[in-house]
């Protein structure tokens, strides 16, 4: 019997090592096809989210049948509990890459990010997807110092983001009120991937200490 709970812990923990890969691809993806107003590209992003959230399912079942039928206690509690939390970050940054494929499909043909902000953008994607991309290290290998990394490039995310809603207020900003709803949504979209993702190592810190890190 703790032989099987011992391989549903491995499980449930490589699931989660997979849906951080996944979203760390579906953020790349999404963020090209917002890019370079690729439909095709954005399809396929929509499409394959099915499968992350096909993950969760599947984690969040397994860890729930262990609950169930190994009664665990302390770290192994601790582990569950926060895998099923895990899981629902991931799956949330799975959908907000999502988010920024229906973007560009709807705005096809045209780009939805004008040229002025587009690299402020590229520089958020490119953060989102390191910390997407730590996170599969982090779940890994629980290095704590990957966390610290993780909430680090996350605040420069945070920095980014309000460079935005400066750049918009300015009164040089001339796009029309659609692409400026636009440029905000992606903002806040790209922002949120980050949040969710420290949320996530926050987790992963509380599982090695058993302490909750203070927020900030």
């Amino acid at each position: 019997m703790r032989k099987v709970f011992q391989a549903d812990l491995q499980q449930i923990g490589e699931d989660l090592i997979e849906m951080s890969q996944r979203v760390a691809e579906a953020m790349e993806r999404a963020w090209d096809s917002l890019a370079n107003a690729d439909v095709d590209l954005a399809q396929e992003v929509i499409a394959e989210d099915a499968k992350i959230d096909f993950l969760q399912t599947q984690l969040d079942e397994r860890a729930i049948d262990t609950l169930a039928l190994q009664g665990p206690v302390a770290s192994d509690l601790r582990m569950i509990v926060g895998s099923l939390r895990m899981s629902a970050s991931l799956e949330r940054m799975g959908d907000l890459a999502r988010h920024l494929a229906q973007l560009a499909r709807l705005r096809f043909p045209k780009r939805a990010v004008p040229s002025a902000i587009s690299e402020t953008f590229s520089k958020m994607a490119q953060l989102d997807i390191r910390i997407a991309r730590e996170l599969g290290r982090l779940l890994d290998t629980r290095d704590l110092a990957i966390a610290s990394q993780i909430i680090e490039l996350n605040r420069e995310l945070d920095k980014l983001h309000s460079s935005v809603f400066q750049i918009i207020a300015e009164e040089s900003w001339q796009e029309d009120a659609p692409t400026t709803v636009d440029v905000s949504l992606t903002s806040r979209y790209l922002e949120r991937f980050g949040d969710h993702g420290v949320s996530v190592a926050r987790k992963v810190t509380y599982l090695v200490t058993g302490e909750w890190e203070p927020q900030g």
